[in-house]
This record gives structure tokens, sequence and C-alpha cells, in this order.
């Protein structure tokens, strides 16, 4: 129950992934280095998609995207992340709390229905092949990568709206690197009831609607494969598809270890550790997924380097 006598927070302090003073130097070195390889590694896709014409499909708009939308969510939170690391006070303002939690999960939710896109897209093209040219044409695909960005902000914002109806009365150290659902319903001294049915129901139902429809394209997208009398055909039918289905792995397999669990003491702190894993690793991964396996993306990679040489 709310107290009749209560000071509003102004401002909290995120308590980081360690309080030993010791490791705060050594983590600002590494998590700097896998910040600079996720932007340098995402912008250079980006450039690179851009920049070559045999690049010009579908898949690589979509990928482009990804890589967008990765570095946004993974700089909503490293920055700050990196100044705390150096600072003996670790404190970000209410506005900006509410700023990042609410870009946070709108990025997060709209890289969800990326990869769902980016699935749809491969289910067409394998699936649908004369038809692919109709299906995903210039218009659609602006339509599929501009709902994830809509969906994703509204998500954001009603989710926000929610934490701003709660009061923070008491304690300001948020346990954890960032501004994340769980930690902040715990500091929360009015009833939480509604934010945190709103947290399961909004991380269950898009984790699990743009989960069900990457399977579902795989089911057909497989059944489709395993049909190619062709073992050349078969082999690279699933190349074009290896690459997404490793990035949908590390991504989804680290979301439902963090969000499908009850806000307490002991899931913050393991969510500390989850939220590393697709909040860095994640982003960092995505780039050399799609470069290495991707027959494509590494001829475009060896016409750029064959330029600057020549040059």
């Amino acid at each position: 129950m709310l107290k009749n006598n209560y000071t509003a927070v102004t401002e909290f302090i995120l308590l980081g992934l360690t309080d030993q003073a010791e490791l705060q130097p050594v983590l600002f070195v590494v998590f700097l280095v896998i910040y600079l390889i996720t932007v340098l590694g995402n912008v250079s896709m980006i450039l690179l998609i851009r920049s070559d014409s045999k690049l010009h499909t579908p898949m690589y708009f979509f990928l482009s995207h990804l890589s967008f939308v990765d570095l946004c969510y993974t700089t909503s939170v490293a920055p700050q992340m990196l100044v705390h690391f150096l600072s003996e006070r670790k404190a970000i303002s209410f506005l900006g709390c509410l700023l990042q939690f609410h870009f946070f999960i709108a990025l997060v939710i709209t890289d969800y229905y990326m990869l769902t896109v980016m699935a749809y897209d491969r289910y067409v093209a394998i699936c649908k092949p004369l038809l692919y040219g109709s299906k995903m044409s210039r218009c659609v695909c602006f339509s599929l990568v501009a709902t994830p960005y809509i969906y994703g902000f509204v998500n954001g914002l009603a989710q926000t709206i929610l934490m701003l109806r709660l009061s923070f009365c008491g304690p300001n150290e948020i346990n954890h690197f960032y501004c994340a659902d769980p930690p902040l319903i715990v500091l929360a001294c009015s009833d939480t009831y509604v934010k945190e049915t709103a947290m399961f129901v909004v991380a269950g139902f898009n984790l699990t609607c743009s989960l069900a429809i990457i399977l579902i394209s795989y089911i057909f997208i497989f059944s489709t494969i395993l049909r190619i009398h062709s073992a050349e055909g078969r082999r690279k039918a699933f190349s074009t598809c290896g690459s997404h289905l490793t990035a949908v792995t590390i991504f989804y397999g680290t979301l439902f270890c963090m969000h499908l669990r009850p806000p307490s003491e002991t899931s913050v702190e393991q969510s500390k550790i989850v939220a590393v894993f697709y909040i860095f690793v994640s982003p960092m991964l995505n780039p050399f997924i799609y470069s290495l396996r991707n027959k494509d993306v590494k001829n475009a990679i060896r016409k750029v380097f064959q330029r600057k040489l020549l040059n």
C-alpha cells in the first residue's frame, strides 16, 4: 500500500553486472570491444548491402534492417553501461530510465518480427519461387519492414505508460545494468498486478506468435526442400536458411530464458547474464553469421577489398 508521506524517486541507481570495483575496468574493456565490433559489423553490413547491386534483393533488404535494429537496441544500453563502469555514482534520471525502457522494448519487439519477416521471405523464395517477384514486390517489402517498427513502438509506448502509472517512493537501486521490467517492478511501492500481467502477456504473446510463424514457415520450407531431387539443389536451399536459423536460435533461446519468469531478486540476478547474450552477443555475432555462411555477402566483401587494393 502507498504511504501518505513519501518522496517520489527522481533518479535510479543502476547496480550493474557486479559490485566488485576491481572488475569494473576489465568489464569496461571487454564490453567496449564487443560494442565496437557490433557497431563496425552491423554498419558494414548495411553499407555493403546498399553499395552492391547484387544484394538489392528482398532478403538483403530485410537483413539490412535487422542489422539496423540490432545496432539501435545495443546502443540504447551500451554507451551508458560503459560510462557506469568507470563512474562511482551509477545514476540515471527517472525520465532517462523510462526513455531507455521504452526504446529497448520497442526495438526488441521490432527485432522479433524482423526475424519473422525474414522467415516469411525464405518461405516464399523456396516454396513459391515462381510467385516470388509478385509476392515480394517493392511495396510489399516496405510494408513488411514498416509493420514491425510501428508495432514494436506501439508496444513499447503501452508498456511505458503502464510503468508510469506505478509509484516509486522507496529504494531506487535497480539490480541490473539497464532499466528493465522485472527489477523496476520489484522497486514499485504501488500495486504492480496490471503491469506484471501486461508484461507476461506482451512478452509471451510476441515471443510465441513470432516464433510460431517462423517455425510454421520452416516446416513448409523443409518439406519443400526434402522434395527436391537434386542433392546440390537441396544444399543450396538449406544454405539460404542456415544463417537465419542460427540467428533465430541464439536470439529466441536467450529471450525465452529472460522474459518468461516471475520478477524476483533471483530471477533478476539470472536475467543479467542472459541479457548480456541477447543485448551484446547476438547483435555482435549476426553480421558474422550472415557473412561467413553466405556466398553472396562473401563475394560482395571480396569485391570491396579488390576495389580498395586496385585504388
